[in-house]
């Protein structure tokens, strides 16, 4: 299990950000990675049960990652999420998240997300369609200095 870079300020894997998810990815697999999460109470929409639009960004980026793997690291966009909510997703109980590769023509690809509770129950899946962030795009972006690197668990922002 290989432990997935994170960035400093973005929402759902950023180290600084003390307003985002702070989650940590692990590649399980060749297209396949895996994040553990509580989400605090501060997320949620009903009381007990997270806001649908963090459960969608928490999908939204174990899908993308399914495929942000090598070196250098592939980027892409979400161009379409398609959300599926099977059942209240709660607010702090650890929960699984699992994204998938799926077909990829080389700049769009398909992945698949799912949200677990502990005990295996399916809470929420999505379908994403992505596409590869331009290479023009990329240029003159230094990766160390937007933070994106592995950092050992426990050593986040340091």
């Amino acid at each position: 299990m290989n432990k997935q870079p994170n960035s400093r300020h973005c929402f759902v894997c950023g180290v600084e950000n003390d307003h985002g998810l702070g989650m940590k990815f692990y590649e399980v697999a060749p297209g396949e990675v895996q994040a553990e999460y509580t989400v605090p109470e501060h997320f949620q929409g009903y009381p007990g049960v997270v806001h649908g639009g963090v459960i969608a960004a928490m999908l939204d980026e174990v899908t993308g990652r399914a495929f942000m793997h090598g070196e250098p690291p592939r980027f892409m966009y979400t161009a379409k999420l398609s959300v599926r909510y099977r059942k209240p997703v709660p607010v702090g109980e650890p929960l699984r998240l699992v994204g998938r590769a799926g077909r990829d023509n080389g700049r769009i690809a398909e992945a698949s997300g799912e949200i677990y509770r502990s005990d295996g129950t399916l809470l929420a899946e999505a379908e994403a369609v992505l596409v590869n962030v331009p290479e023009k795009d990329l240029d003159g972006i230094d990766l160390e200095t937007i933070g994106w690197k592995v950092y050992p668990d426990g050593k986040e922002g340091q």
